[in-house]
C-alpha cells in the first residue's frame, strides 16, 4: 500500500508538469532492447578451438565462471531476462553457431541456418527477436589486421562468403520468426602505423560490400558499423564514419549503425541521432560506456546514456532507432553485468519519456530560453525512482536492487562455481 501511495504522488508531481507517467509506462513496455550474448562468455563463441577474442576485440579479467557452452550460455542468459522488466531481443555473432554430430563443425565461410535453429528454438519458447552479426575477428583469416579490404584475393574472398551466408542466416531467421532481423557488419580492418594508401583499402571494401548486399532479402535489415580506430590500428581504420555514412547514403536498405564508443571522445551520438533522422527511417543503434576509448564498460544511468535515449524520444522515433547493446566485462559477474547493463538503458529510457517536450518545445522556438532551462533543471529532482519501481512490480522483476543481485549471488554459488576455470 506505501509503494501504491508513493507512486500516486509521483504521478501528480509528474503530471503537473504535463507528463504522463502511465504513458511513459506504457510505451516502455514495448520497447525492446537487443541484448548481446557474447557479455555471457568474453566474446569466445563456440567456433574456435583456439578460443578467445582477438583482431580488435578484447575482454579483460577473469571472474570465474563464464559460460563455456550453448546449454551454459543460454541458461545464464535466461537467468539474467528474469531480473529485467520490458521485452527484449538476442543480438547473436555467428561464431556461435551451435556444432553437432548431426550439425557438424564447418569454417565460417561455409556456415548454414541449421547451425543457428538451436537459437531460434529457444527465441520461440522465450519470446525473443533474434539480431545477428557476421563475425570478421578472432579467425586465421584475418590476415595482417584485414578481412574485407585485404589485397589478397582468397583472404577477401573468404569474408565476402561469410558475410553473404550470415545475411541469408538472419533472412532464414526471420522467416521463422516472422520478424525483421538486424544484420549489422563491422571489420577490424586497418593499420598500425601510416598507411602508404588510404584509398585501395576503401575500394576494396566498397566493392566486397556491393557484393554482399546484391542479394535482396526481405526480413533483413543491413547496417555497417564504423569506428575511429583499435588496438594494433591505431593509425588508419578503413570502415571510418565517412566511409560507412556515404555508403549508406548511396545504398538505400543499407544503414550506418551508431555505437557510442566508436567516435572521438568530444563527439556525442546523442547528436547524431536527430541528424541521421533527417536522412534515415532507421537507425541501428549499439549502447556501451566508453572510458577513455572504445573500452565497451558496462552501461550505466549515466549522463550520455540518459542524452541518447532523450533524443530517441523527444524526436518520436522509439519504432525507428533499434537499440542494442554492445559491452563485455570479464572482470565482475557476467549475469550482473547483462541485468545492470540492460536496466540501466531502461531506466535512462523512463527517464526520457517522462520529460515535457511537449512544453519545451515551443518555449525553445519562441526563444524563452530561461523558461526552458528552469524546467529542464527542475525536472530532474521529480521522484522518477518512484516511476521506475511502479515499472518494474508491472513487469514483475525485483524492484530493490539488493534483491536480483541476491539471486545472482545465488546462481554464482550454486552454478558458476561449479564450473572449470577456462
Amino acid at each position: 500500500m506505501e509503494q501504491i501511495k508513493h507512486y500516486e504522488n509521483a504521478k501528480a508531481r509528474y503530471g503537473k508538469v504535463g507528463v504522463d507517467t502511465e504513458q511513459a509506462i506504457g510505451r516502455l513496455a514495448k520497447k525492446p532492447i537487443s541484448i548481446h550474448c557474447w557479455q555471457g562468455d568474453d566474446v569466445t563463441g563456440f567456433d574456435r578451438k583456439d578460443g578467445g577474442a582477438g583482431n580488435g576485440i578484447q575482454a579483460t579479467g577473469n571472474y570465474p565462471g563464464k559460460a563455456r557452452n550453448f546449454e551454459e550460455l543460454k541458461a545464464d542468459f535466461l537467468k539474467a531476462l528474469s531480473l529485467i522488466p520490458g521485452k527484449k531481443r538476442i543480438n547473436l555473432h555467428a561464431c556461435y553457431a551451435v556444432f553437432t554430430e548431426e550439425n557438424p563443425w564447418v569454417d565460417r565461410d561455409r556456415i548454414e541456418y541449421r547451425h543457428f535453429t538451436p537459437w531460434v528454438a529457444f527465441a520461440q519458447e522465450n519470446g525473443l527477436g533474434i539480431d545477428f552479426n557476421p563475425t570478421c575477428f578472432s579467425h586465421p583469416m584475418v590476415k595482417e589486421g584485414l578481412t574485407l579490404s585485404s589485397p589478397d584475393e582468397k583472404t577477401r574472398r573468404f569474408w565476402i562468403e561469410h558475410c553473404k551466408t550470415t545475411r541469408r542466416i538472419a533472412n532464414n531467421i526471420g522467416a521463422v520468426l516472422q520478424d525483421h532481423v538486424l544484420h549489422n557488419l563491422w571489420i577490424p580492418d586497418g593499420f598500425k602505423d601510416i598507411p602508404a594508401d588510404r584509398l585501395s583499402p576503401r575500394l576494396r571494401l566498397k566493392s566486397a560490400l556491393d557484393e554482399i548486399f546484391t542479394e535482396p532479402l526481405p526480413f533483413v535489415i543491413d547496417s555497417v558499423e564504423s569506428k575511429v580506430f583499435g588496438i594494433g590500428l591505431e593509425s588508419y581504420t578503413v570502415g571510418s564514419n565517412e566511409f560507412y555514412m556515404s555508403y549508406a547514403a548511396g545504398h538505400p536498405g543499407v544503414y550506418n549503425l551508431l555505437d557510442n564508443g566508436h567516435y572521438h571522445p568530444t563527439e556525442a551520438v546523442s547528436d547524431k541521432i536527430p541528424a541521421l533522422l533527417c536522412f534515415f527511417d532507421k537507425i541501428p543503434l549499439h549502447i556501451t560506456r566508453p572510458v577513455r576509448w572504445d573500452s565497451d564498460h558496462v552501461v550505466l544511468f549515466d549522463d550520455e546514456t540518459k542524452e541518447i535515449c532523450k533524443e530517441i524520444v523527444r524526436n518520436d522515433a522509439l519504432d525507428n532507432v533499434l537499440i542494442g547493446l554492445d559491452f563485455f566485462d570479464a572482470s565482475i559477474n557476467r549475469i550482473a553485468a547483462w541485468v545492470i547493463g540492460t536496466r540501466s538503458v531502461q531506466k535512462a529510457l523512463l527517464f526520457a519519456l517522462l520529460q515535457p517536450d511537449t512544453r519545451l518545445r515551443p518555449l525553445q522556438d519562441n526563444g524563452n530560453f530561461t523558461e526552458q532551462m528552469m524546467i529542464m533543471e527542475a525536472i530532474k529532482t521529480l521522484p522518477f525512482g518512484e516511476v521506475w519501481e511502479e515499472y518494474c512490480r508491472r513487469e514483475n522483476v525485483y524492484v530493490n536492487d539488493a534483491e536480483w543481485f541476491y539471486e545472482i549471488i545465488q546462481y554464482e554459488q550454486e552454478v558458476l562455481a561449479r564450473r572449470k576455470q577456462v
